[in-house]
C-alpha cells in the first residue's frame, strides 16, 4: 500500500502533462490555420539540379527559429530527400516550394530542438501565402545543396 499512492500520483501527473502537450499542439495548429496548403509537386519541375538525403528538422516563421510551424505537414522532423530542380524544391517527395517563392538559401547552427556545429544546418527562406518562413535541414551534403540551390536562384535573378 505504501507504493500504490505514489504510483497513482505519478500516473496522474504524467497524464496531465501529456494532455497539456496535446492541447498545446492543437492550439498551435489552430493559430496557424491561416497558412495555405503547400503547392503540389507539378508534373514538370524542370531539370533536376541535385538530390540531397538528410533530415527535415522544422519550418519556422522567418527570424523566429524557436517557433515551429505545426500545420501543412511541416510540424514533424523526418528523414527524406530534398530535391533541387529548375522550378523549385521538392521536400520529402510530396511538398513543393516553387522557385518564385524562394527568397534565399543559407546556413544556420540551430533551430528548435536542434543545435549543431557552426553552419551545420541548411536553410531555405521562402514565402507561403504572404508569410515568410525558414525551413531547416540537416543534409548529408550541405555544401552541395547550397551550391545547387544558389545556382538556380542566381539564374532567376532572385536573392
Amino acid at each position: 500500500m505504501d507504493k500504490v499512492l505514489p504510483a497513482i500520483v505519478i500516473v496522474v501527473v504524467v497524464a496531465v502533462i501529456l494532455s497539456l502537450m496535446v492541447l498545446s499542439w492543437r492550439r498551435r495548429g489552430r493559430a496557424q490555420a491561416y497558412l495555405p496548403e503547400l503547392a503540389a509537386v507539378p508534373a514538370d519541375t524542370g531539370e533536376v539540379i541535385g538530390s540531397f538525403d538528410g533530415l527535415y528538422l522544422a519550418t519556422t516563421p522567418s527570424g523566429e527559429p524557436l517557433n515551429r510551424i505545426a500545420v501543412r505537414g511541416l510540424g514533424f522532423r523526418q528523414r527524406g530527400k530534398l530535391v533541387v530542380t529548375a522550378g523549385g524544391f521538392i521536400l520529402l517527395d510530396d511538398r513543393f516550394i516553387p522557385l518564385a517563392d524562394v527568397t534565399g538559401v543559407s546556413r544556420a547552427s540551430w533551430t528548435i530542438d536542434r543545435g549543431v556545429e557552426p553552419d551545420g544546418l541548411s536553410v531555405i527562406s521562402w514565402t507561403l501565402g504572404g508569410t515568410s518562413l525558414d525551413s531547416y535541414f540537416r543534409l548529408d551534403d550541405p555544401e552541395g545543396f547550397i551550391e545547387a540551390a544558389s545556382s538556380i536562384i542566381q539564374q532567376t535573378g532572385q536573392k
